[in-house]
């Protein structure tokens, strides 16, 4: 439902901001990591993940889209909520997290307060391929703007292609047509994977 909000940060804190948009005050919770990359700003934009619950609409943010996604990943997982995905980010950065659950590093995730072994196991479980299938370079490569075929690419990996099979035949692809468009570039890949 929201992507991000932009606007002033009237009042910080380490677990949540309130975010001036437009006269309208948001309150938005927020990980460590993304208080320690907005501290020392007045202006500011954060990736928007809402969590909607029986008895309450809550916002969370973060200072990198990459951020938000591992956030709405640690989630899906059962028995992890949104306070104990904004913990765990909390508890250590995201890449530190990512390499973590790929490498399946139990007794590392195990040492995040809340995170019992039963827990640690199944994010393993649930998110390995997932966050594998996204490279390793998943969480950075939000920031940039992405070359035609690296957009390509990354909506071949959303639809649910293996990455190297993509690559490979994107890479054939732009060798006899290097200057297709994004559109164009997928159809063709669609065609041939």
């Amino acid at each position: 439902m929201y992507e991000y909000l932009s606007g002033k940060l009237v009042d910080k804190s380490p677990t949540h901001v309130v975010i001036d948009v437009g006269g309208i005050g948001y309150h938005v919770h927020i990980s460590l990591h993304t208080y320690a990359q907005i501290k020392d700003t007045d202006q500011g934009k954060l990736y928007i993940s809402f969590q909607v619950r029986e008895d309450a609409h809550t916002l969370y943010g973060f200072a990198e889209a990459g951020e938000r996604s591992l956030f709405e990943h640690l989630i899906s997982v059962s028995g992890i909520g949104p306070n104990t995905g904004r913990m765990i980010l909390s508890s250590i950065t995201p890449d530190e997290i990512q390499s973590a659950i790929i490498n399946g590093n139990v007794p590392l995730i195990q040492r995040i307060k809340g995170i019992g072994p039963k827990t640690a196991q199944r994010m393993v479980l649930e998110l390995q391929d997932k966050l594998k299938k996204q490279g390793p370079d998943a969480l950075t490569a939000v920031h940039r703007q992405q070359t035609v075929p690296e957009e390509a690419l990354s909506a071949l990996v959303m639809l649910g292609f293996v990455r190297a099979q993509a690559e490979k035949v994107l890479s054939n692809i732009i060798q006899g047509s290097p200057n297709l468009s994004v559109e164009s570039l997928i159809k063709e890949a669609l065609k041939k994977l």
